[in-house]
């Protein structure tokens, strides 16, 4: 018997379809983000440092202290909501380029379901562009990298 899947499960989807079908092209025009195509920082350890300080405050309680991510994050709960994913090598966070990261994290799962016309997505994914500056994010998302082997660095998607 086949399981039917959730809308959450297809906006999932359509979103991460879109992103990597045509949303680079539309986050690279917006210039709001400009400051993310900047070359990556991941070698810089005072960024790392702040990434790690910033992501511990902001991201930790979610997707956990060691980016290990919440329990069953492939499924949805009872609300439709998947649990936070982790960013360590078991997640699929490499899978995306930097762009596509930086814009989730700025506009926030809702945000970028409604950038790519998608209404009523339920999502814990809080947007953090009012709460970071785009360097905050940026610098984040460096140490999450930071943490990966050069292996998944090499293999995750260029901008």
């Amino acid at each position: 018997m086949r399981k039917k899947l959730s809308a959450t499960f297809w906006g999932v989807i359509a979103i991460a379809l879109a992103m990597g079908m045509g949303g680079y092209v539309l986050i690279n025009q917006d210039s709001s983000t400009s400051s993310h195509e900047q070359a990556s920082q991941t070698d810089n350890q005072a960024n790392i440092q702040q990434g790690f300080a910033l992501y511990q405050k902001n991201c930790a309680s979610c997707h956990g202290v060691k980016l290990e991510g919440q329990a069953n994050w492939r499924t949805a709960n009872a609300n439709g909501v998947y649990p936070a994913p982790p960013h360590d090598e078991t997640g699929h966070t490499w899978h995306h380029n930097d762009s596509t990261l930086f814009e989730y994290t700025k506009l926030g799962g809702e945000g970028i379901a409604k950038k790519y016309g998608i209404e009523n997505m339920k999502t814990a994914m809080p947007a953090y562009g009012d709460m970071l500056s785009d360097d905050e994010i940026l610098a984040i998302l460096n140490y999450i990298k930071s943490t990966w082997s050069a292996k998944i660095r090499q293999a995750q998607p260029k901008n």
